[in-house]
């Protein structure tokens, strides 16, 4: 069914709008110097080469020997500074290689993330994604100190929208359900009914029994959703930044270059391009449908980290990499984590007002039955 409206902030007369403003990076405060542990040596010495050697097997067809001494030290201080501080570290399928499979204790995607989130024993959660991520996690975690390797990884859907559009909405469509991407903010996730991943979107809508919904932010994922369902859906006009520029003449020239090459996409993608995919689904279905197809060659249209990620774990199916990096993802490092840790910096805090109506909608997604 087509989308049945869209809507942004020119739409209502364009009222005041409060963008959240970008943070900066600070001194370390007395409190944090306080805290902190030793600063570990960064050294790339023969007991790093050998403390890390296993880790590099999981990555040395991404990470070249060149790289390695570079990262090493900080993989090693990373997981001995974990194990001290007792933190578990969550990383997006959009992290970097050294990331994701040397220091990351669980990855995946946002559902992935936001279930596991829910099961963590550790009193410390370290985030390794952007920042709608890692408030989730202390949406989920309201007694857990949960920390984000920089403050500014934000996200272009996130700031797409605000809480007070979302009201606005609710008084244009009266008594018509909203779901939200968990791509927004926790004051964004307090207005909604339930929030929705790009896994569960389609069930998640359906699981509403209504005949209109309004879905936000992503007007791309509103359409693939709405071309899923007899749900009439009123979408908003947000976009992914990196999904967003993936365009349908860029897949037809692949299949052009070589037609028995496999193309996958996200649903966050354009509709021209999820109409030449062989395949759309979120990162987590992506994933396992390389891990089950296992194509001779692919090309994974989406944050192109992944791509490495995947080549990591499965080095002869070769992937075609259209490299639209996400640069909210990449301030995410390994100097940035070990920062983290030692100062036990950057904490992110919620109101507990907003974070127990956003705990709703999160939970009410994650409980949604199969």
């Amino acid at each position: 069914m087509p989308i049945a409206g869209i809507y942004g902030p020119d739409d209502f007369g364009n009222p005041a709008r409060r963008r959240p403003s970008t943070p900066t990076r600070n001194r370390v405060s007395a409190a944090e110097r306080a805290r902190a542990l030793p600063t570990p040596s960064l050294q790339w010495t023969p007991e790093v080469e050998r403390a890390t050697a296993h880790l590099y097997e999981r990555v040395k067809n991404v990470i070249s020997p060149v790289e390695w001494p570079f990262m090493a030290p900080y993989v090693k201080a990373i997981n001995e500074l974990k194990q001290v501080r007792g933190a578990v570290i969550l990383a997006h399928n959009y992290q970097t290689p050294e990331i994701f499979h040397c220091v990351a204790d669980i990855g995946g995607d946002s559902l992935q993330l936001a279930i596991e989130a829910t099961k963590v024993k550790s009193d410390i959660i370290v985030q390794c994604g952007v920042h709608f991520m890692a408030e989730t996690s202390k949406i989920l975690n309201p007694h857990k100190t949960v920390l984000i390797p920089d403050q500014r990884a934000g996200c272009s859907l996130a700031s797409s929208i605000t809480g007070a559009d979302v009201r606005l909405l609710r008084e244009r469509f009266p008594g018509v359900p909203v779901v939200a991407y968990v791509n927004t903010s926790a004051e964004v996730k307090a207005e909604v009914d339930i929030c929705c991943t790009s896994s569960n979107a389609v069930q998640v809508v359906e699981s509403l029994n209504a005949p209109t919904v309004i879905f936000l932010p992503d007007q791309y994922l509103a359409n693939y959703v709405a071309s899923n369902t007899k749900v009439k859906i009123i979408a908003w006009k947000g976009a992914c930044e990196v999904h967003e520029r993936f365009t349908g003449d860029e897949l037809r020239a692949y299949r052009e270059a070589d037609p028995s090459v496999q193309i996958i996409a996200h649903p966050e993608c354009p509709p021209d391009v999820l109409a030449e995919a062989d395949f759309t689904g979120s990162t987590a279905h992506m994933i396992n449908w390389v891990r089950n197809k296992h194509p001779k060659r692919v090309v994974m249209i989406t944050e192109c980290s992944m791509a490495d990620n995947v080549q990591a774990e499965l080095p002869d199916v070769e992937m075609v990499r259209p490299c639209n990096l996400c640069p909210h993802m990449k301030r995410i490092t390994l100097p940035k984590i070990l920062d983290s840790l030692i100062y036990l910096r950057e904490e992110v805090t919620i109101d507990p007002g907003v974070a127990e109506k956003a705990r709703h909608s999160v939970e009410r997604m994650i409980n949604l039955k199969n």
